[in-house]
């Protein structure tokens, strides 16, 4: 990866270069930013200015049989660590060794995809990914070794918020001490969910969301009419890889629209009516039946959905970036139900369902459950006019 190849981001390009080219490599880095910021792409862009030895700024000019090795994503001295799990052809101590060829393939298509995505590639999408003790295990013995080039040894940890408590506890005083030369780069989208005694322990570099303008030069590139590329680049809000989703019309979010909109008609039809309370019934086992990665990203997508619909309510609607697509569905006329009476309440619900899901919940139940208590927040007075205004 060059650094020209990363979108926007300057500020943060110039302090990665300026600071190897200075002698100043920190052996324990922290990359946080939201998804599609260009956090993972920037991380090897970086670890290919160490291992080569390039300078000025970008990605040439050093040890050329290095930077082919790089861009290849083949360099015995880059290791990465990322979430996995169990599939048909791993059966069990699934580690991130067992996937380098589909990583990869990610790499190479998808630098600014999301978990969502590397999930689906490798088939365990209707499964939760971690970073265990056996992958903890694997990146102790890899660091442990000599340089295979004499230089730096670089291990890149991809959604580092994935790492269990046993693998963090393993990992910390490597993380603390390690060997001479030796850089670990964590990339993670939530800080919060790392363990406080790791994150104590990094020098944490915190990436924006990427600009609008990035985005739609970036689209532009690809094809789209500047207008539909600045649209685009405004719903995307930041994120460069929900962009390219909606530039190919690809995104999981375009299904989460019809979920979402169903879900909510029928809540709106279920105080007092029970074939309505049937409907509810269906579309939680329906929802249920996929994986509970998908129903977590769905989860999070609605919470998103009301924050939007609040904005537009309290006429803050120049910051509410979101367009829903189903036919006959406008946020704009269900804003007013989504007011100060009942957003909190609304957004705790969808945060516990979202808990008790990653927590191996029955989904069946968690969702009838959110379903019920959306039914009856939706339909709650605001505190000033009594009834919601439509």
């Amino acid at each position: 990866m060059l650094f020209k190849d990363i979108l926007g981001l300057a500020h943060i390009k110039n302090h990665l270069t300026q600071s190897a080219d200075a002698g100043r490599t920190p052996h324990a880095q922290m990359f946080v930013g939201p998804e599609g910021s260009g956090t993972l792409i920037t991380a090897l862009a970086y670890a290919r200015y160490l291992l080569c030895r390039n300078t000025g700024g970008e990605n040439t000019g050093g040890d050329e049989s290095c930077n082919v090795k790089c861009g290849q994503l083949t360099h015995p001295d880059l290791h990465f660590a990322f979430p996995v799990s169990n599939t048909d052809r791993i059966k069990s101590h699934a580690v991130s060794s067992h996937f380098l060829t589909e990583w990869r393939q990610f790499l190479q298509e998808q630098p600014y995809g999301n978990l969502f995505d590397w999930y689906q590639l490798i088939g365990i999408e209707k499964k939760q990914g971690q970073i265990g003790v056996d992958e903890a295990q694997d990146i102790v013995k890899k660091l442990s070794l000599k340089s295979y080039e004499g230089g730096y040894k670089i291990m890149l940890v991809w959604m580092a918020e994935k790492m269990n408590i046993a693998a963090s506890n393993k990992l910390l005083k490597l993380i603390e001490e390690p060997p001479e030369n030796t850089v670990i780069i964590l990339i993670v989208e939530d800080e919060e969910l790392v363990m406080q005694t790791i994150r104590s322990r990094c020098q944490v570099l915190h990436f924006p969301p990427l600009s609008a303008e990035a985005i739609a030069h970036a689209l532009e590139e690809q094809g789209l009419l500047r207008e539909e590329a600045l649209k685009v680049a405004h719903e995307a809000d930041g994120n460069f890889n929900k962009a390219l989703d909606l530039m190919n019309r690809d995104s999981e979010d375009l299904v989460f629209e019809r979920w979402f909109v169903q879900w909510v008609r029928s809540a709106f039809k279920a105080k007092g009516n029970k074939a309505a309370i049937h409907e509810l019934i269906l579309w939680s086992e329906e929802i249920a039946k996929t994986g509970r990665e998908t129903q977590k990203k769905f989860l999070g997508f609605c919470l998103s959905v009301m924050r939007q619909a609040m904005l537009i309510n309290f006429q803050a609607g120049e910051l509410a970036y979101m367009s829903l697509h189903v036919e006959g569905f406008d946020i704009r006329k269900f804003a007013p139900f989504v007011h100060e009476n009942n957003i909190q309440e609304i957004s705790e619900e969808l945060e516990r369902a979202i808990y008790h899901v990653e927590r191996n919940g029955n989904s069946k139940i968690i969702l009838m459950d959110l379903s019920i208590k959306l039914t009856r927040l939706l339909h709650r007075k605001t505190r000033e006019s009594g009834n919601p205004v439509v």
